[in-house]
């Protein structure tokens, strides 16, 4: 089993990458919440079926009294009707400020649970368990929870880091094609932001990480200790770890415009491509670059175009959470392995985008 240790300025803890990992959840669940006596865990309909038992006999194995909230699947229940649910269902059982929720899911639960944990109390701890490659390689590390409004995705939530992550690579053999497919949106982020070894991996494997288990392990590892660098420099958002938003800032508005019903790992992919596109008629990006970074998006299934228009982009994404002030924070790969911040206006994204 890989160990990345993620040293946040709140809180330090461990991120443990392998096959089976789950089976060692009890003794690292009393190791990390000492005293705890009570564990919700947080899952889904997609979820459960196949994991909910395992994670909740490794729980009692260990003594603790197990309680669970399962909700309907969908980015569309990410909301605050759900949360009070997981509130209501910790009030009811009893829990003190020493028990602990387990997100066990993908990015939708993992991002939930940790909001639950963050606000019941005035915070208590939460382990994650992610299921699903996106939630692996980006949204169950470095602490950030929250639910969607109508408005928008995540505009309510918390930084609130983990106490510790398991990410059990045996449960990507569950997962649909198209789910691991919107993981890959992600893993292609980190490697055009910053990891040119994690980009040529990629190219090299032609297409094809999830059949070769040793791979797929190291491929979750560089993405997983990638993120970790990030978190460490920059937790609460106000500096680097904005980097990781490349192609979220189209992204998010392509998802919310769907009625999140378009997966996010593919909006993102969208939103990369539609900012490389605007890079190259503003002449900041090599032609070449932008064709070798969507050549890897296409090689892993994800599109690279959308039919929104520039004025909806805009009008979405000041609406966003990465808006500060009158301007928005638009990430660009002008060199890939490299991401830089430009604020820009209303105005000026407009123009960006129209060029």
């Amino acid at each position: 089993m890989r160990t990345v240790r993620v040293n946040a300025a709140s809180k330090s803890y461990d991120v443990l990458i392998g096959k089976n990992a789950v089976t060692v959840l009890g003794e690292q669940a009393k190791k990390v919440c000492p005293g705890a006596l009570k564990a919700l865990v947080v899952s889904e309909t997609n979820v459960a079926p196949f994991y909910l038992d395992v994670v909740k006999e490794q729980l009692e194995g260990a003594g603790f009294e197990v309680t669970d909230y399962v909700f309907e699947a969908g980015e569309q229940n990410k909301n605050i009707n759900e949360i009070a649910g997981m509130w209501n269902r910790m009030a009811e059982a009893g829990f003190t400020r020493t028990d602990f929720v387990v997100g066990l899911g993908g990015g939708v639960t993992t991002d939930m649970a940790g909001f639950a944990a963050s606000t019941f109390l005035r915070g208590i701890k939460v382990i994650q368990l992610p299921t699903s490659l996106l939630a692996m390689v980006d949204a169950s590390v470095g602490g950030k929870t929250g639910i969607d409004i109508p408005k928008g995705k995540n505009q309510v939530g918390a930084f609130w880091q983990p106490s510790l992550v398991l990410e059990d690579t045996a449960f990507l053999k569950t997962l649909p094609d198209e789910v691991f497919t919107e993981g890959m949106g992600e893993v292609t982020k980190h490697a055009f932001i910053m990891d040119l070894k994690l980009l040529e991996k990629l190219e090299e494997a032609a297409g094809d990480i999830r059949s070769d288990e040793d791979l797929l392990e190291e491929i979750v590892y560089m993405n997983v200790s990638d993120k970790a660098s990030v978190v460490g420099e920059d937790e609460t958002d106000n500096g680097r770890r904005q980097t990781l938003n490349y192609g979220h800032t189209v992204g998010h508005v392509i998802e919310r415009d769907s009625g999140f019903t378009k997966p996010h790992g593919i909006c993102v992919a969208k939103g990369m491509g539609i900012v490389m596109d605007a890079c190259v008629r503003a002449g900041t990006l090599a032609e070449d670059d932008a064709e070798r970074m969507k050549d890897l998006l296409k090689l892993y299934k994800l599109p690279t175009e959308d039919d929104i228009t520039p004025e909806a982009i805009v009008e979405g994404a000041m609406n966003d959470k990465k808006k500060r002030g009158g301007t928005l924070s638009v990430i660009l790969v002008n060199k890939i392995g490299q991401a830089e911040i430009k604020k820009m206006t209303a105005e000026e994204f407009l123009k960006f985008l129209s060029v």
